[in-house]
């Protein structure tokens, strides 16, 4: 039985934790700096093993990571520094679910040298969003455009932003305030969060996108010369972009994000009753001909796991789960960086985790797909 070792015990750690030991194939070590995050997860889940660990301590950090066959880095992207050169050191396999650019090219310099796999970015998006874009574009001959829109959205929004906490504040808030990557007429560029705002309908509700951080992952270098036009934005209820742009520009919140997040986790209320949104489109020819596919999915809080999760908790915690297993089975290259787009989403789907993305289903799915 491998042995997992889940960095941070907040809200993605605590479920893939859950997750990995219910599965009953991994033995799971949760590590986290505080000892009230691992003590609220003792009481879900007794069966793990939990360690007090402070992430800077090297000494500390490497004994932790000793006979480890992987770990999985559920903390705030900064600590991606600090855990994945040592992984690499000692030979674990890495997993992390950052969206933060730099925090990734580290993680690519790494991979060059490195005796075993690296696997960021597996989380929503960036992650599945990029292996489902991936799935449409071997039938183009030609390719104009690859566009990317991905949401968490409260089901039941009743504030002004139309939005309540779902996942993790500081990287909701990065993804606001740093630049996006994106390809314009074949040209690698960063193009300014909160820009480019659009809107669109699907099943009769409408929905705005505007430009954020991360989400496309390594798409850029794996496209680039391929495909004139390649972006990713963040899909909300209208009228959210133009209140956030107001905080982040006119009160000029984007100079203080500790503020901000503050500001947003004492005013915005969590929420398990959401919706994740995945909406891919391509265009470009087919055997000369111009044509357009589109990959959609609708994912619904409920059962997962044998636990009651959030839609944004199943779906990102699913990503790296359904990454792991498909290293531990073989399926994916043992060794090097391994791109979100270079795994197979016929595989993915047909994973015990990756199963709650095989089609929409309706509030309060189980994880079998049937209403509860």
């Amino acid at each position: 039985m491998n042995t997992i070792l889940v960095a941070g015990a907040g809200k993605v750690g605590r479920v893939i934790a859950r997750a990995l030991n219910y599965c009953g194939d991994y033995r799971v070590i949760v590590a986290d700096t505080s000892s009230e995050a691992l003590d609220m997860l003792r009481q879900e889940c007794p069966p793990l093993t939990f360690r007090q660990l402070d992430f800077s301590d090297e000494a500390s950090l490497r004994e932790t990571l000793r006979g480890v066959f992987a770990v999985i880095n559920a903390l705030p992207f900064r600590f991606s520094r600090l855990i994945a050169p040592q992984a690499v050191a000692q030979g674990i396999h890495y997993f992390d679910l950052t969206e933060d650019v730099e925090s990734t090219r580290l993680v690519k310099q790494l991979a060059g040298t490195a005796k075993t796999a690296l696997v960021p970015q597996c989380g929503l998006a960036p992650g599945f969003v990029s292996i489902a874009a991936a799935s449409l574009l071997p039938d183009f001959d030609e390719l104009h455009s690859v566009q990317l829109r991905v949401g968490a959205l409260p089901l039941y929004p009743n504030n002004a932003l139309k939005y309540n906490l779902t996942w993790n504040t500081e990287g909701l808030i990065n993804e606001y305030l740093k630049p996006c990557e994106a390809l314009v007429e074949g040209r690698l560029c960063e193009v300014p969060a909160l820009e480019e705002l659009e809107q669109f309908s699907l099943d009769g509700i409408t929905y705005e996108a505007f430009n954020t951080s991360g989400g496309l992952g390594t798409l850029c270098d794996t496209l680039r010369g391929r495909c004139r036009q390649l972006n990713y934005r963040t899909v909300r209820y209208p009228g959210h972009r133009d209140l956030i742009k107001m905080l982040i520009k006119d009160l000029r919140l984007g100079e203080n994000p500790e503020l901000m997040r503050q500001l947003f986790e004492n005013a915005l209320p969590g929420t398990e009753q959401d919706v994740v949104l995945v909406y891919v489109s391509v265009n470009g020819r087919i055997r000369q001909q111009l044509r357009q596919k589109a990959f959609v999915r609708k994912v619904y809080a409920g059962n997962w796991m044998g636990l009651p999760c959030s839609a944004i908790a199943q779906t990102t915690a699913a990503g790296v789960c359904t990454a792991l297993d498909l290293l531990v089975q073989g399926q994916l290259p043992q060794v090097g960086l391994i791109r979100q787009e270079d795994i197979p989403l016929k595989a993915f789907l047909d994973n015990r985790f990756g199963q709650v993305y095989a089609g929409t289903r309706g509030p309060e799915a189980d994880h079998h797909g049937r209403a509860a």
